[in-house]
């Protein structure tokens, strides 16, 4: 796999998937990205490059454990960028990733043109997600199987009282199959003080960040999944009002990792977005 280095010298490694214009997609987690594989077949129409963000994948430990927090992510997306040589590059993001590309695009706007936020999060714009909300969409599959078990995990984890976090884990998939445990086993992060110290003191800057969304001049796409606890409808819309020019897509019966509940309908909404018509004419 080909490898760049960071500002502090770490060693990164990413790879490179499908032909056509380019997107430089940032896993979430921190986890190896290759929970993402090729987004469903995504690859077919652009070609994918993935980071391993630090401390993960084939992406070697940083000297400084300071350096996993979310603002200092940002430099290594940067240096990507600047290795790859892309004057400007299109963005997606999952999960906790969409946390760094918010504020890469937040630094760095002139060198975004879209940007494609999937499953957002929003620590980096402090958005809140209540217990209630996440609640309400649970009880959309009130009729599954694993519903009662998983639901009472959830209560307790969101009224404060403890509770089993891998119980809720079907509450983030379209459905609850082979193909969907197995993927969840791929996507759960494996370096603990990578996962801490992405959110350490002073990884965001909420005030600072929702500052230059707004005055981001490019085109946002926050696509989410009907039932994705994580990041449910409401929260990709106010998420959006951040940004001048942003739509939204709430890709039905899917959860957090909506290209594997529906590969096509993720795929066809995600490269729409990213090759208009009218792609041509942007500089």
């Amino acid at each position: 796999m080909p490898t760049f280095s960071a500002p502090d010298g770490t060693l990164l490694s990413y790879r490179v998937t499908g032909d056509g214009d380019p997107v430089v997609c940032v896993p979430g987690g921190p986890a190896d990205s290759a929970y993402l594989g090729d987004l469903g077949g995504l690859s077919a129409h652009h070609r994918l490059i993935v980071p391993d963000l630090r401390g993960t994948g084939r992406s070697a430990m940083p000297a400084d454990p300071s350096s996993y927090r979310c603002d200092r992510l940002v430099g290594d997306l940067e240096a990507l960028r600047v290795h790859l040589d892309l004057p400007r590059m299109d963005l997606l993001a999952h999960s906790a990733g969409t946390n760094i590309a918010a504020r890469y695009a937040a630094r760095h706007p002139e060198h975004v043109g879209r940007l494609a936020l999937i499953g957002p999060s929003s620590r980096a714009v402090d958005l809140e997600v209540t217990g209630e909300t996440r609640r309400e969409y649970a009880r959309l599959r009130a009729d599954e199987p694993w519903f009662p078990a998983a639901y009472a995990a959830l209560v307790e984890l969101t009224e404060g009282r403890g509770g089993d976090a891998e119980a809720i884990a079907p509450f983030f998939r379209g459905r609850w199959d082979a193909a969907a445990r197995e993927h969840h086993a791929a996507a759960r992060p494996d370096n603990e003080e990578a996962v801490a110290g992405f959110g350490a003191e002073g990884a965001f800057d909420p005030e600072g960040t929702r500052a230059a969304l707004a005055a981001f001049g490019h085109p946002v796409l926050l696509l989410t999944g009907e039932f994705d606890l994580n990041s449910p409808p409401p929260l990709a819309r106010e998420f959006a009002g951040l940004f001048p020019d942003a739509a939204v897509a709430v890709q039905p019966g899917a959860g957090h990792y909506p290209w594997t509940d529906d590969a096509e309908w993720f795929t066809t909404a995600v490269s729409a977005f990213l090759t208009p018509s009218s792609r041509n004419t942007r500089q």
